[in-house]
């Protein structure tokens, strides 16, 4: 079995093990592949040549892990939500720290485990850059290839290339979140694999603000979060 939280490190950015290149500095190499074939850049390389967002974690990634890095910004948002601020307010500018230890958002208090919590996150980012439904079988064989480019084992290729094909429902992507703050940090990942500039992506995120339970208010606070760290 592969490793997830491995798996989140290098879809956020973390280095490769044995070498000082990051998974998508290694994507990078196939970059024009992806022009030539702008379809095939729907699903899985939103998340591995990165969205804005996702790039704009990577530093943090590198540093603390990918599960802490989404969990921070999850706790971040979180945290504006409760003081009443408004969103976007405090974030210009501002680093995404790991959340502290002494709170719902510490990924080692996760009730189902470290490792199932990063899948969950794992397989919510590849649920919501497949959300526009642009990925046939021809484009899915291009993705593998890079995949395969980018230093992936053939374990961990066989598992995203599965979830491409057979993403995870949105009630069992919400049934996986077993705390109120994993519900916001599984928003915040699938929110960081997109930018949700088509009526399908935005409406995939509504759907799973509502199957997550989240405030209106509470979801503006991801968005804007989000937004302001990819600047």
């Amino acid at each position: 079995m592969f490793d997830p939280k491995k798996l989140l490190d290098d879809l956020l950015g973390s280095t490769i093990p044995g070498t000082e290149s990051t998974v998508r500095e290694k994507a990078g190499q196939v970059t024009q592949l992806a022009k030539d074939n702008p379809l095939a850049t729907g699903a899985i390389a939103a998340v591995l040549l990165g969205t804005g967002a996702g790039r704009a974690l990577t530093g943090t990634a590198l540093r603390v892990g990918g599960l802490a890095a989404v969990a921070g910004l999850a706790y971040k948002a979180y945290q504006n939500y409760q003081a009443g601020n408004k969103p976007g307010e405090t974030d210009s500018g501002a680093e995404i720290l790991p959340p502290p230890n002494d709170t719902a958002f510490d990924p080692k208090l996760a009730p189902q485990g470290e490792t199932d919590f990063a899948l969950t996150l794992v397989r919510a980012m590849i649920a919501a850059a497949k959300a526009d439904g642009r990925i046939d079988d021809d484009e899915r064989k291009k993705i593998g290839d890079r995949l395969a480019l980018a230093g992936f084992d053939s374990e961990t290729e066989a598992f995203l290339l599965g979830e491409m094909k057979n993403p995870i429902s949105l009630d069992d992507l919400a049934a996986s979140a077993q705390t109120d703050a994993q519900k916001v940090e599984v928003y915040a990942a699938s929110r960081l694999a997109i930018e949700p500039d088509t009526r399908a992506e935005r409406g995939y995120l509504d759907l799973l603000a509502g199957r997550l339970n989240l405030p209106e208010a509470l979801v503006e606070h991801v968005e804007a979060t989000v937004a302001n760290v990819s600047r």
